[in-house]
């Protein structure tokens, strides 16, 4: 359940944060965090290599490759058991918390014996904090406000990591003996960008295989509940799945009622009353003789009520149902309709893939355009440099005459100062075929000061995507304080499209956010901001997202021709 890389690049990242809990050398918690996301990133399976390939793997050295060569064959490695003897469970949970690193946390156990984010709240409020070093008043807030993040998630994962385990979850049941239909429902149909558990739906005459099926999947840890109709387990990483068996023939109105939203539902139910019917998870009946109307398919269940059918991501009640009353539903974009992604990173930066690897793995996709945007220089960590970014273009040129069905762009992902300015003068800027500029730091300026941060970067003449617009991090860092109507309005202004940065842990902007933009006449661009031939894909949750906020694909630039694509770019 899951991809191996992802288990070992955990394993990986926790030994370096144990390396520096226990003072270790910062270079080694460096090369294993550097090693941490190699792996993951890496489009090959680590348990299907040989110690040989995994040294392949870039940042990958001998001592690393043969942890997890360890842990692929023992399912432990034995350095990672000594350094978690020696340091309490808890602590390593204090980590979790935005803004509270190793060292820190280790601190607070040697010094006040917290050992728990509980504890860890109480000594905050009791003020036991302000007499160590470095631990202050500013910082006693920092951490309460991490703390909040932290319990706000309840519990919840991303999208992505629900999307996987809920597909292999349907792939194997679908192929239970008896099995007439099997998808998942809930939220994570709807496209949510977290999720709290999964609802997967089967349809089947005969449940018990199913469920002996479901209970004996390798990914399961604990099973919570154990029914014929609905069976409830837990997986390794505590992520809670509920499977559902009902009749074929109940399955449309099954998936309308498990789909939700609850509000969306209390509407259509409301709408059933209205017109002397019941509506159910069985069917939708007549109320005075509880005959049977419709319950096969959704969409008989809507038209039974008057209604389209609706698609699951607007089912919030948001407007929908006046929406579909009125015959004024939107067409809403696919990842069919996307013809390019514009904003992709190499190793030339932070990315793990060479821009040969990225370039094949967008041909392979079938783009007719791709856009390569790596780090400007004022992000100091990435080393860019005039020399370097001139010489990456001289070879995009290159293989853009050697991917003759897939045009290549060249352009760069620019950082926009605490005043507004970005990455190199103007005339270098003009060279480039495209401009993404995005707020890499200084995130706690005011809501004023970042107003006019943003609506800078928006006139300036090169810029022509706002990337990741309000810089947040699921669950690890807050949106910007910014005065989102005039960003919207400026961006409408200066024809500066807005991206849905399509990355599991930002879907930035979000769906309340496009909605609220679409408003004002925005275009967006629906990237995936990869960092590895991997990411790629991560294009269908920024889909997913564009859906929620009711966008077509006309008002996304990268589901345009090239040659309106360009002319938007002023390159025409």
């Amino acid at each position: 359940m899951g991809r191996a890389n992802d288990e070992v690049a955990e394993l990986l990242q926790e030994y370096a944060d144990l390396v520096s809990i226990t003072g270790g050398d910062a270079y080694k918690v460096r090369a294993y965090e550097k090693a941490a996301r190699a792996v993951a990133g890496h489009h090959e399976d680590v348990s299907d290599l040989d110690l040989a390939g995994i040294k392949r793997i870039p940042n990958v050295g001998t001592s690393i490759a043969e942890k997890i060569v360890e842990h692929m064959t023992t399912g432990k490695v034995g350095a990672v058991e000594e350094l978690r003897a020696k340091i309490p469970a808890g602590v390593r949970q204090l980590t979790a918390i935005p803004t509270l690193g190793p060292k820190r946390a280790m601190a607070l156990y040697e010094e006040l014996e917290v050992s728990s984010v509980d504890e860890l709240a109480e000594a905050i409020r009791s003020e036991r904090l302000r007499d160590l070093k470095g631990f202050g008043e500013k910082t006693e807030a920092n951490l309460l406000h991490g703390i909040e993040l932290l319990q706000a998630s309840g519990g919840r994962v991303g999208i992505d990591l629900a999307t996987e385990a809920a597909e292999t979850m349907v792939r194997e049941l679908s192929s239970v003996t008896g099995c007439r239909r099997c998808a998942y429902a809930g939220s994570l149909r709807r496209m949510r960008e977290t999720i709290g558990d999964i609802d997967i739906l089967a349809a089947s005459d005969d449940p018990g295989p199913l469920m002996e099926t479901f209970v004996g999947l390798p990914d399961v840890a604990e099973v919570i509940a154990h029914g014929e109709k609905k069976t409830s387990i837990r997986t390794a990483k505590g992520l809670q799945v509920d499977l559902r068996v009902v009749p074929p023939a109940s399955w449309g109105a099954a998936m309308q009622y498990f789909t939700g939203s609850k509000a969306h539902n209390v509407r259509t139910r409301e709408m059933a009353v209205h017109a002397g019917l019941k509506l159910s998870e069985y069917g939708l009946f007549d109320a005075e003789t509880d005959e049977l109307l419709v319950s096969e398919t959704e969409e008989e269940v809507y038209q039974r009520l008057g209604l389209p059918w609706i698609p699951p991501q607007l089912r919030e009640d948001r407007g929908e149902i006046e929406a579909a009353q009125r015959g004024e539903l939107p067409d809403l974009v696919t990842e069919d309709d996307l013809r390019g992604d514009l904003h992709t990173h190499t190793d030339l930066t932070d990315g793990l893939s060479a821009l040969e690897e990225m370039v094949a793995a967008a041909a392979e996709r079938g783009y007719e355009y791709y856009a390569v945007t790596d780090h400007a220089p004022n992000l100091y960590m990435q080393r860019m440099s005039d020399e370097k970014m001139l010489q990456q273009r001289g070879r995009v040129r290159e293989l853009d005459r050697e991917h003759g069905g897939m045009r290549l762009l060249h352009g760069t992902e620019l950082n926009i100062d605490p005043e507004g300015g970005v990455d190199w003068p103007a005339e270098f800027l003009e060279a480039f075929d495209l401009c993404v500029a995005s707020v890499h730091s200084h995130f706690t300026q005011s809501k004023a000061e970042m107003t006019r941060r943003l609506v800078r970067a928006c006139e300036n003449p090169h810029v022509h995507i706002i990337g990741h617009p309000t810089g947040r991090m699921i669950g690890r860092r807050d949106p910007i304080d910014v005065d989102l109507d005039a960003v919207f309005e400026a961006c409408a202004r200066t024809g500066t499209a807005l991206e849905i940065n399509s990355f599991p842990d930002r879907l930035d902007l979000r769906d309340e956010h496009i909605l609220w933009a679409r408003r004002h006449g925005v275009k967006f661009a629906i990237n995936s901001d990869s960092h590895s031939r991997i990411h790629l894909p991560f294009v269908r949750y920024g889909i997913g997202t564009a859906q929620r906020g009711w966008l077509s694909a006309d008002e996304v630039i990268n589901t345009w021709p090239l040659d309106r694509l360009l002319a938007f770019l002023g390159r025409g």
